[in-house]
């Protein structure tokens, strides 16, 4: 059986989100630690620092965000929700159920990522060192790192029933084929610095042919994530 394999693009996008989503929920949990604690502690010592630390890691990870988003649905449809999804579900205990479940949870964590940006983003960083602890945007921006921390650990799980650990080993091999082959990127940079304006056009055709290909409710999905990162930006 061939081993699993992902694109080098989106090993580099995934795993960049993944990381800086996963010091961003650390740090959360210290930042929590320090300044609240109302529903229980750990035994990490008190930081004040820690906050901003938390503050980078969020801005790094809702900055990798819009191109996980444009990936997702231009080159990973395949993986989040379809139009039959929800008549593939009543198959219950079936291989397409599995996979159906495993779309829907690749969908619900890109929910789940843009309600902890979008949050984080409505926070005023002095809430906490001035000990105001009953902010609504504050309430949420705990909830949601409950959320993104269930979808994560129910995306790990989902990866695991329908690939196994080799579905979830592909994700972290750097090996490469040839139509990925990072050279080819570097030829198509260097082409664009070429004949600029019949560039600029063709990158125009290519957006418009790329957003006229997406299902409808792919179109819905990603411009409401869209827009949601926009207002969170604007605040």
């Amino acid at each position: 059986m061939n081993k699993p394999y992902q694109p080098l693009l989106l090993k580099i996008i995934h795993n960049l989100q993944g990381f800086f989503v996963i010091l961003a929920i650390a740090t959360a949990i210290w930042t929590y630690n320090t300044y609240d604690g109302r529903w229980g502690k750990i035994f990490l010592p008190d930081w004040k620092e820690i906050e901003g630390i938390h503050g980078t890691f969020g801005l790094f990870s809702l900055l990798i965000f819009p191109f996980f988003i444009l990936y997702a649905f231009h080159r990973g449809g395949k993986k989040l929700v379809q139009n039959d999804t929800l008549k593939q579900l009543k198959v219950i205990n079936k291989p397409i159920w599995w996979y159906s479940l495993h779309r829907l949870t690749n969908t619900f964590s890109l929910f789940a990522l843009t309600f902890a940006f979008f949050s984080g983003k409505m926070m005023d960083e002095k809430w906490l060192p001035k000990g105001e602890l009953n902010h609504f945007w504050y309430f949420l921006h705990l909830y949601s790192l409950l959320v993104v921390v269930f979808t994560i650990a129910l995306h790990i799980l989902m990866n695991v029933k329908i690939g196994g650990f080799s579905l979830i080993l592909s994700i972290l091999n750097y090996q490469w084929r040839e139509k990925d082959n990072p050279q080819l990127w570097l030829n198509n940079i260097k082409d664009l610095r070429l004949n600029w304006h019949t560039k600029i056009t063709v990158i125009k055709l290519f957006i418009i042919k790329e957003w006229q290909n997406l299902a409808l409710h792919f179109q819905i999905l990603e411009s409401t994530i869209l827009l949601i990162i926009l207002i969170a930006w604007l605040k």
